[in-house]
């Protein structure tokens, strides 16, 4: 027992490093901790007793206590409390952890705030609880499970305590929230105000952003906006979007004419450029054109944000989201299912992008993974030359649908760049072989068009899939998020290509994702990872993970929400897939594959755990406890009694 301890210890050891939390084994470093550990004895004979891993996080202490066994993780009493009785204090992680947290606070006044957390298990199979301690005055519930101590780094710990301890909303969630609430009030207003269809609503918004990004370069304010007579107020703001597309260098022209023929709704739509006479709920007229109104209201909640917020968000695909759905839609009428941000960045992470790479996207919709990928590179970039060498020589994509292009362009342009490569473009039209001389793509990106296939065979999420394959050099890396029912090649066609994928590319593995992950879409998505141009061998082992759990919950009124938790979960997944760990299989099957199989975790799946004698224990309380309900309710026939009693 003593050797498994010890390697439980040096795994808690690599955690902690890999989270970068520096710790002292078996003491503290800090006097008043070491002071209040010399009575901590777990056996109450008020000698030295001390956890295996003490120290503090900023202002708070983390106290770690393991065990090898899995099964000795932890007690509760009768009452349902963790058991603070000697023999349960020394026998079980949980408790004993929640022993050295409260000796602590009792006997020391510097350190007020402490996460106890019980270790059990291997790196394979373990269970990793946290408890906090406020004061001592309150033992509380443990808190969640986790899969690392990432959330309790400098970094993190401050924000983990907020929202799990406190249950306040992280700032990011609040800038969502934010966001989505202006896209709602927008729509009210283009709805109301100008009775602009889903099309033509976030065209509008980007060609104000666009502008609004002119005006302030030109020194123009809003009363450059005057409902002129000669020019309106739609003809400035077009002319204000076809200034920034030439002055960022938007080329070739035709490609120019292209966008600014999608924005040409701005100047053409009279509704929106006459003085407008509806009055508000509020009993409120705007007492100006529609379009201004929109320009002011966009200026004051949007423009004057988004340059100073650095992260990957792509604010105009939140946009067409919340258009979408308070129209009654979800873009699916045009195959369109927008990719979340937390989606995208993974993907980045799956294929450890880097800042020489060159990334395709064949169905970039609104340019999210161009604009993640972007952010993930430049972060890399060495200096200003290998910068401008991301944005104008190392990001394509594709955009069939004309409006939606538009809407791109304007995205990487508001980012800086980006927007020399897309291309307004039918992807499957374009040869694959070519496609790989010209951009040289070593990474592909897609969230490709769903339910098309229902249309048409050769639009299904495989086919795409298989194209976008042999559209990227050999030994690049492809991945895809599409329906589960694309891995599971249930018709004849689906089956032929999942066997010639195989033929000339290699399938890495398959994660099933939460869901809800396209909240309100109704699709249960799943993420592909394929190498590019290597015929896949039979004994390949790939993986196929269960990522359901991933720390994203929906929440009433509020839709998909991100938990404290989606961090840590997406860390242990990455750990999973990048070997560093290994799983159990009811989170990750490793094995060979065929093309008839389903390709998701699912299929391969087999319960290989052996249930601890706790288990076993429980399950029979369970059941004695059922069917004696049963037989006093006069059911025993169920169980065979009342034949017993005839027999006799």
């Amino acid at each position: 027992m003593a050797r498994k301890e010890a390697q439980t210890d040096l795994w808690v050891y690599e955690l902690l490093k890999e989270a970068n939390i520096n710790l002292t084994y078996q003491g503290s470093n800090i006097k008043e901790l070491n002071d209040a550990l010399a009575s901590a004895s777990k056996r109450g004979t008020k000698h030295s007793g001390y956890p295996e891993y003490c120290g503090v996080v900023k202002d708070f202490v983390i106290v770690i206590e393991n065990k090898a066994d899995i099964s000795k993780h932890s007690k509760f009493d009768n009452n349902n409390l963790i058991s603070q009785n000697q023999k349960d204090v020394e026998n079980y992680a949980l408790n004993g952890a929640l022993w050295y947290a409260r000796h602590i606070v009792e006997n020391q006044n510097t350190y007020k705030k402490i996460f106890a957390i019980a270790v059990s298990g291997d790196s394979k199979r373990h269970k990793i609880t946290p408890i906090f301690i406020d004061n001592g005055a309150l033992i509380k519930e443990p808190l969640k499970d986790i899969e690392t101590f990432k959330l309790l780094n400098e970094k993190n710990i401050e924000e983990y305590y907020k929202r799990e301890v406190l249950k306040e909303e992280s700032s990011k969630q609040k800038t969502k929230e934010e966001i989505e609430k202006i896209a709602a009030n927008l729509h009210e207003d283009l709805r109301n105000y100008g009775a602009l269809d889903d099309r033509n609503k976030p065209l509008v918004v980007a060609g104000i952003l666009l502008a609004l990004d002119e005006m302030r370069t030109k020194n123009l304010d809003l009363e450059y906006l005057n409902n002129d007579k000669v020019d309106s107020d739609g003809k400035k703001i077009y002319e204000l979007i076809e200034s920034n597309l030439k002055r960022s260098n938007l080329a070739p022209e035709v490609k120019r004419d292209k966008v600014l023929i999608q924005f040409s709704v701005i100047k053409d739509t009279k509704k929106i450029n006459e003085l407008c006479e509806i009055t508000d709920k509020k009993g409120l007229k705007i007492s100006c054109t529609p379009l201004k109104h929109y320009v002011k209201f966009i200026k004051e909640n949007i423009f004057d944000s988004i340059h100073t917020i650095k992260n990957s968000d792509d604010y105009l695909g939140i946009f067409y989201s919340e258009f979408m759905r308070f129209s009654g839609g979800d873009g699916q009428t045009l195959g369109i299912v927008l990719t979340p941000t937390h989606i995208t960045e993974l993907f980045c992470d799956l294929v450890k992008l880097k800042a020489t790479d060159k990334v395709l996207d064949p169905c970039c919709g609104t340019g999210g993974f161009l604009i993640t990928a972007m952010d993930y590179m430049l972060l890399q970039a060495q200096n200003e030359g290998q910068k401008d060498s991301i944005k104008k020589k190392q990001l394509f994509g594709f955009e069939l649908q004309s409006f939606m292009f538009a809407v791109a362009t304007a995205n990487m342009v508001l980012r800086g760049d980006g927007k020399s490569n897309l291309y307004d473009e039918d992807f499957l039209k374009h040869n694959p072989i070519k496609l790989q001389e010209d951009f040289m793509a070593n990474i592909g990106f897609m969230n490709p068009p769903y339910s098309q296939g229902k249309i048409d065979k050769n639009l299904t999420e495989i086919a795409f899939s298989e194209h976008l394959l042999n559209s990227i050099v050999k030994n690049g890396k492809v991945v895809v998020i599409v329906p589960q029912s694309a891995m599971t090649g249930k018709s004849k066609e689906e089956k032929v290509i999942k066997a010639n994928i195989l033929k000339y590319h290699t399938l890495e593995g398959v994660i099933t994702l939460n869901k809800n992950t396209f909240y309100g879409v109704g699709t249960n998505p799943c993420i592909a990872v394929f190498t590019a141009g290597v015929p896949h061998d039979e004994s390949k082992i790939c993986k196929f993970i269960n990522f359901e759990d991933d720390g994203f919950e929906v929440q009433k009124h509020r839709g998909l929400v991100e938990t404290i938790h989606a961090q840590d979960k997406k860390a242990y997944l990455l750990d999973v897939w990048h070997d560093k760990i290994e799983a159990p299989t009811k989170f990750c099957v490793k094995t060979s594959i065929e093309a008839d199989d389903e390709w998701l975790h699912s299929f391969y799946y087999f319960n290989d755990e052996i249930p601890t004698h706790e288990e076993f224990d429980k399950t029979m309380a369970d059941y004695l406890t059922f069917e004696f309900n049963m037989i006093t309710h006069g059911r025993g026939y169920l169980f065979g009694l009342e034949d017993e009693k005839n027999d006799e």
